[in-house]
């Protein structure tokens, strides 16, 4: 099949009778649809008349995959976190040795380690995927105060 056709309804659905052995009938229904690869997830293309469940799944998926447009400051604030506990255990010394370890450049860990300060309702909403969430860019540009007030009060003059 070629990559144009890909996507599209393929037909209607059909029942089959078989007749069991006992003197029932079983009844297998076959849906057409096409497996179409996007990045690398498979996503299942079913019929324009497919069930009120499958439309209700559908729009919970595009809703988490909406949540996860923000990955990038998820996977910093993660590493922000990671790199504070390896201070504190102890099991690196510094900055410069996780930016060493890390293959990256002092100042690029400097500046990603300090959201570990972010107050913990910023936190949140940078985690739900909020609108009114920051964006790592805005995040990683200035420093970041140590109140937690004025973290709020800078966040909403950068929007």
């Amino acid at each position: 099949m070629s990559s144009k056709h890909r996507g599209k309804i393929q037909g209607d659905p059909v029942t089959y009778q078989t007749p069991l052995p006992a003197g029932g009938v079983k009844l297998e229904t076959f849906i057409p649809w096409t497996l179409i690869k996007r990045g690398s997830k498979k996503q299942i293309i079913t019929p324009i008349d497919a069930p009120q469940e499958f439309l209700e799944e559908a729009v919970r998926e595009q809703r988490l995959r909406e949540a996860n447009k923000n990955s990038p400051l998820i996977r910093a604030l993660g590493l922000a976190y990671h790199w504070l506990r390896l201070l504190d255990e102890g099991r690196m010394e510094s900055i410069t040795e996780i930016a060493t370890a890390e293959g990256l450049d002092r100042g690029q860990v400097s500046k990603l380690i300090q959201l570990s300060r972010l107050a913990p309702d910023l936190v949140e909403t940078c985690l739900t995927g909020d609108a009114h969430a920051p964006s790592l860019e805005s995040l990683i540009r200035r420093p970041i105060p140590c109140a937690w007030d004025l973290q709020r009060d800078q966040l909403i003059r950068i929007k």
